[in-house]
């Protein structure tokens, strides 16, 4: 299951004290079910919610999202994980590479930090490396409201390039990007996902099914993309010319790239 999370492009959130939104969440389009303990439910539903998660609805991956390590309810949330064993658990406001030690170890499920904090993108190539680490995400939102920076791309494009660089480094596969929080427009998640697309990430966070096929489009290839690809990989070996550009081994490396991503 580990390798599935690796490929995880779209995953959807739904809260966890609404199971009666489970299997609709597994059949919007989503290639992941995020059940979240934290922000979606209110402190006195937590308990409900925990005793509510299953994976048995779906064979997608199911993924919880449990409350942050100084949190009360965190605990109880890593037993009930440990119980449950979903394909991955996501610790959010994750800040240094103790805590996730402490996840893996106490849940024995692969752990996605969610990095939202200055203190946790300082700590990111450590938190990455730790053993159990499978993915960083990155809670952008909360980031933004960490360092009491605007949310724009701009601003945020050192952040990005870090998880990025920090998971290559570490490696592990690439971050996922955090939500788009403009639920009217698939356009704007589409952008916004071709854009961490482009920064190297290969996932973004859904918060709505209808930004789910945006998302999905735009970390797959074009059929501009796909058609160079093959031509690339079949004008031979050695230095040869596509459309007039020179094609050696990186620029094979690349059009690779590009075919893996088809679905």
């Amino acid at each position: 299951m580990t390798g599935l999370i690796e490929t995880v492009r779209a995953p959807l959130f739904v809260p966890a004290n609404r199971p009666e939104r489970f299997a609709k969440a597994a059949a919007s389009g989503a290639d992941a079910v995020i059940l979240d303990l934290e922000d979606a439910v209110a402190d006195a539903d937590k308990a409900a919610a925990r005793a509510k998660l299953r994976c048995d609805f779906t064979d997608l991956p199911v993924m919880v999202r449990i409350n942050a390590s100084a949190t009360s309810p965190h605990e109880a949330d890593l037993a009930a994980v440990a119980d449950l064993k979903p394909a991955a658990v996501i610790l959010p406001k994750a800040e240094l590479p103790s805590e996730i030690e402490a996840v893996s170890r106490q849940t024995d499920v692969p752990v996605i930090a969610l990095i939202e904090s200055a203190l946790g993108l300082a700590n990111a190539r450590a938190i990455a490396g730790v053993d159990g680490a499978v993915r960083l995400a990155f809670g952008s939102i909360d980031y933004c409201a960490d360092l009491g920076c605007e949310h724009l791309r701009d601003i945020l494009l050192p952040v990005r390039t870090e998880l990025v660089l920090a998971s290559r480094l570490a490696g592990i596969a690439a971050p996922i990007d955090g939500v788009t929080a403009q639920l009217d427009d698939p356009r704007i998640s589409h952008d916004d996902a071709r854009h961490a697309r482009d920064l190297g990430m290969t996932g973004k966070l859904c918060i709505h099914p209808k930004q789910i096929d945006a998302v999905k489009r735009a970390f797959a290839p074009t059929p501009a993309e796909i058609d160079w690809a093959e031509r690339v990989l079949a004008a031979g070996d050695g230095a040869v010319s596509v459309d007039g550009a020179m094609v050696d081994a990186p620029v094979r490396i690349r059009a690779r790239a590009i075919l893996s991503r088809r679905d």
